[in-house]
């Protein structure tokens, strides 16, 4: 188990889980990421990786493009701005275009309220400035 400021070893974590992780957000995101842990958030880096990467991400019913449709407009909805600009990114790597990203911010305008595209529209002007992930 990791100590204070020596992030987790990749070995305590589900493979699969993180596997599909590095898919979806990059490996250096998620290097960062765990290169950032200490004993008080190891257990839910443990939680994330095994149920939000393995669990669900990794089901039948939709395919990543679709889970990044929905978990953009979950962002949207409750506001999670630093996630949104994670998960932007993720969209691209999943292979939405920036003018599906677009429709999607839009659809949010009507059904989580216009301040609340309007902050996501920010954020995504910024992401979409960047070259889309490889």
């Amino acid at each position: 188990m990791s100590t204070a400021n020596d992030g987790i070893d990749p070995s305590e974590l589900d493979p699969d889980g993180l596997a599909v992780r590095r898919e979806v957000l990059g490996a250096d995101y998620v290097a960062a990421a765990l290169a950032n842990t200490d004993a008080t958030t190891a257990q839910f880096q443990q939680l994330i990786t095994r149920y939000a990467w393995n669990e669900i991400w990794t089901r039948p019913g939709l395919d990543r493009r679709m889970r990044s449709a929905v978990t953009l407009t979950a962002l949207v909805a409750h506001g999670h701005w630093a996630e949104l600009e994670m998960h932007l990114r993720a969209a691209r790597r999943n292979g939405l275009t920036d003018g599906e990203i677009v429709e999607i911010l839009l659809q949010t305008a009507i059904y989580c309220g216009v301040p609340a595209a309007n902050s996501a529209f920010k954020v995504a002007q910024r992401v979409l400035a960047e070259p889309p992930p490889q």
